[in-house]
């Protein structure tokens, strides 16, 4: 068979995710400045983050006919001003997602082991962290594609037996600027909660002090398939780096899909 491209229409909608996110920020009445904001902020802090050592999961790559890959390349600072430049990339011309507020597809593959502590200890493996709980759910991918971590944190933390104040490290994926933001504020929305969820309150939204401090999908790339180990590991690491105890790990996914787990240090 001859090589291709992979297929970017999302399955249950037969349109590109980028056209989905565009549809959502608008609906949660999220502007262009709110999306460049939020995306500038994930490539700023992954920046500080690999200029500090922090991010040290990449195992080196070496490409036939290039450099070898020892770092996250995509990482780009940039300007408010510079981000303003470009046009819409889905909507046109009056959407507000463009290159430079959406994850970037990356070649990748990520791997973890994963296995009860007594098996690790026996075989001389450290822990890292404990996995604790983990939910999946689904919404009407129609307009609520995106929303799974909204979805899915909540029910999470009352299988966990926590509250949001309990999680000291939040690591979302960051698909599209305005799919984070628009998560945030329906997690924060009393009324989208009662209206859309059954619940009778909010969340809450997490604190962006714990929030995807690393920087994110936006600014690290989104491989197909390996978000999610990235995610987990990331979180362990910024537990162990920031003495907390808890993280929450969430992303949504193709089908309207959501995912969320929670992740405990290891004691060192």
């Amino acid at each position: 068979f001859p090589w291709q491209l992979p297929a970017v229409a999302e399955f249950s909608t037969s349109e590109t995710m980028g056209h989905s996110a565009d549809r959502l920020a608008a609906a949660f009445g999220i502007s262009r400045l709110e999306q460049d904001e939020y995306a500038l902020r994930s490539h700023t802090l992954a920046k500080k983050a690999q200029d500090e050592g922090l991010l040290q999961d990449v195992v080196p790559f070496k490409v036939p006919g290039k450099d070898t890959v020892t770092k996250d390349n995509g990482i780009r600072p940039s300007s408010m001003e510079q981000m303003g430049k470009l046009k819409p990339a889905f909507v046109k011309p009056y959407g507000t997602v463009t290159a430079a507020n959406s994850s970037f597809l990356t070649d990748g593959a990520s791997a973890m082991l994963i296995m009860s502590e007594e098996k690790a200890l026996a075989m001389g493996y450290k822990p890292k962290a404990y996995l604790r709980d983990f939910v999946y759910v689904s919404q009407d991918p129609k307009d609520q594609l995106l929303l799974g971590p909204t979805y899915a944190t909540p029910k999470v933390l009352e299988k966990a037996g926590l509250s949001l104040s309990d999680i000291d490290v939040f690591e979302f994926h960051e698909a599209f600027a305005g799919q984070i933001l628009a998560n945030l504020k329906a997690m924060d929305s009393d009324w989208f909660a009662q209206n859309y969820m059954g619940r009778k309150s909010k969340v809450g939204a997490p604190p962006l002090d714990k929030f995807n401090t690393w920087g994110g999908s936006l600014s690290l790339g989104h491989p197909f398939g390996a978000t999610g180990c990235r995610l987990v590991i990331t979180a362990a690491h910024r537990l162990k780096k920031e003495g907390g105890q808890y993280g929450l790990v969430a992303a949504c996914a193709a089908g309207g899909q959501g995912h969320a787990m929670i992740v405990e240090l290891y004691p060192q």
